[in-house]
């Protein structure tokens, strides 16, 4: 039987920032690199503009486009 993932998002899904972040704007898409933690769940994102950002929450993060 295969685990389940106990995070909501999952490496290589696609993202977009749903606030803007340090050298990402709003909206910006990216994809999920490595999500990690056990009490809090954060996610490490590679955004398109060629940032990457750890510690990052799941309200920071929406999976369709904003604007």
């Amino acid at each position: 039987m295969a685990k389940k993932s106990i995070y909501e998002l999952r490496t290589k899904q696609t993202v977009y920032a749903a606030e803007p972040l340090p050298g990402v704007p709003i909206g910006t898409k990216g994809f999920v690199v490595l999500p990690t933690g056990l009490t809090w769940h954060r996610y490490r994102v590679r955004f398109a503009n060629g940032v990457e950002l750890g510690l990052l929450d799941r309200q920071q993060l929406s999976l369709s486009p904003v604007s």
